[in-house]
């Protein structure tokens, strides 16, 4: 059985179907249809709820923490013990000088925000999450940034960004919101230690493990079950090729796995803990890697969305393998038998198969301790700027003294059947003068390292093309960090080459 606060309403589920989404929960069982399906793939926002998760401050004390997440990539059975707000619920008899409007909801009204209302619920709840995290307005880009993963075909973006501000222009009111999971919280019926939350439907089984112990011993038990962790993936195999596993066991609550620890610079980040809860850690030492993590899907994405789901998936077009194995990231791999450590460009084997064992799962990622001459660049090449899938993602870092290139790992993703190292232009940088010509040099040895294939996003010529294009831009960045991009372009050895911009793609 799993429990969790619907709105204000405590709810007990045992007997359902362990593939059902929130949304399909919402609207076929609860009839709560102010939560759209539009996409069913994270991509337009319709369908985005807020989660409240308890969380434990410094000091002790617990706090309940909202995010906004798409219900349509939301597993049901990974609900338990969090409170599910919808549009139906944002609108408590707290705000009787309001006409009973939340002031998120009176802003999009008075500014006129909505007009076939199909994506109004989405935007709402965005909007409340941001409003309930900021006791003052954030600015504009923080509000784009929270409303990335909400499309509107009809208002135009311009109203919504004015409703945004507005909001924060009436009395704010204490929300109510976390009080009512304290209550429930405070209710929540107590389980044997050793119980794992399940949902079944016949002999089909989902198992929500509270442990590390508990997540490997039904590994062990069901040693062909299906992992999910955010979910963001597997929701999609579910809904659009209709997938029907038998077993599926969730890593997102085993308390291990969701915890992150800074050692002076070394992190260790459980395989659970999503994107939007270790991005700012990781930006204080690796700020470059904003280029990939905030461009990872929409603020829904990132706030479900995992690295130990991400290398799981195996996808040679995920976006965060190239950055760690260019950081030469570690991996731990636990089991019923202990732990093993491997390296993260060790990992993937062929399209979609690595070493991971029958009875092992992902449980940490650990990211080195930044060398003190590290360089480091992120690219992805995308046909939109955000929430798109990668043509081409290209990382490299190199370290160098006296202005010799003494390590060089650069790594890809979009390139091959899995994300990999590139060797050869490795090996064509180390004991190389930190110039621009080393950098064009490297690049001719990219088709040594790669025979991309022509598919729907970009042919194979393009993808080569602009690899190395990207690899003489890095140089660039690397040499004349204070000088102009494009007029360094022009000025290196008259070389043409195609401009690289997020515009011109």
């Amino acid at each position: 059985m799993i429990q969790f606060l619907l709105n204000d309403t405590p709810i007990e589920v045992q007997e359902c179907s362990p593939s059902f989404t929130i949304l399909d929960w919402l609207r076929t069982k609860k009839g709560k249809v102010g939560t759209k399906e539009g996409c069913a793939t994270g991509d337009c926002g319709a369908c985005t709820i807020l989660v409240g998760e308890e969380k434990i401050n410094k000091d002790g004390h617990a706090h309940w923490h909202y995010k906004a997440m798409n219900s349509c990539l939301l597993l049901l059975g990974n609900a338990h013990g969090k409170h599910i707000m919808t549009v139906e619920g944002v609108t408590p008899a707290l705000y009787p000088t309001l006409n009973d409007l939340h002031p998120v909801q009176r802003a999009l009204v008075e500014c006129h925000g909505s007009q076939c209302g199909f994506c109004t619920p989405g935007i709402i709840m965005s909007l409340l999450a941001l409003y309930i995290n900021n006791a003052t307005y954030p600015g504009k880009k923080a509000v784009i940034h929270a409303l990335g993963g909400n499309l509107c075909r009809c208002t135009g973006y311009s109203p919504i960004l004015l409703a945004a501000e507005k909001a924060y222009s009436f009395d704010r009111t204490n929300e109510p919101y976390s009080q009512l999971a304290t209550q429930f919280k405070a209710s929540l019926k107590a389980s044997a230690v050793d119980d794992v939350p399940f949902l079944k439907n016949g002999p089909r089984t989902f198992f929500l493990p509270q442990s590390a112990k508990q997540l490997v011993d039904l590994k062990a038990l069901y040693p062909h079950a299906h992992l999910v962790a955010g979910g963001t993936d597997f929701a999609i195999e579910l809904s659009q090729n209709l997938l029907l596993p038998d077993i599926i066991i969730s890593l997102s609550q085993a308390k291990e796995l969701t915890q992150m620890s800074d050692n002076n610079g070394m992190l260790h980040i459980g395989a659970a803990v999503p994107y939007s809860q270790f991005v700012d850690t990781f930006y204080a030492y690796y700020p470059e890697s904003k280029e990939l993590f905030e461009r990872l899907g929409s603020s829904q994405v990132r706030n479900s969305g995992t690295l130990g789901g991400s290398l799981g998936n195996a996808s040679p077009i995920g976006d965060p393998a190239p950055l760690l194995i260019a950081l030469n990231a570690s991996m731990e791999l636990l089991s019923a038998h202990g732990v093993r450590t491997i390296k993260v460009a060790d990992y993937f084997v062929d399209y979609k198969k690595t070493v991971l064992k029958n009875d092992e799962v992902i449980s940490t990622i650990i990211i080195p301790k930044r060398a003190k001459s590290l360089k480091l660049a992120c690219h992805k090449i995308s046909k939109r700027f955000e929430d798109d899938i990668s043509t081409v993602c290209l990382v490299l870092a190199i370290e160098h003294s006296q202005n010799i290139i003494t390590a060089a790992r650069c790594a890809m993703g979009g390139m091959a059947a899995i994300p990999k190292s590139a060797t050869h232009i490795e090996q064509q940088l180390i004991s190389q003068p930190l110039n621009v010509s080393s950098f064009i040099d490297a690049a001719t040895a990219i088709e040594h390292d790669f025979a991309p294939m022509s598919d729907v996003r970009a042919s194979a010529t393009y993808r080569i093309t602009v690899s190395k294009n990207l690899l003489q831009r890095i140089g660039i960045e690397f040499c004349h960090k204070n000088t102009d991009l494009n007029s360094n372009l022009n000025k290196n050895n008259n070389i043409a080459i195609t401009r690289i911009s997020h515009a011109s793609l």
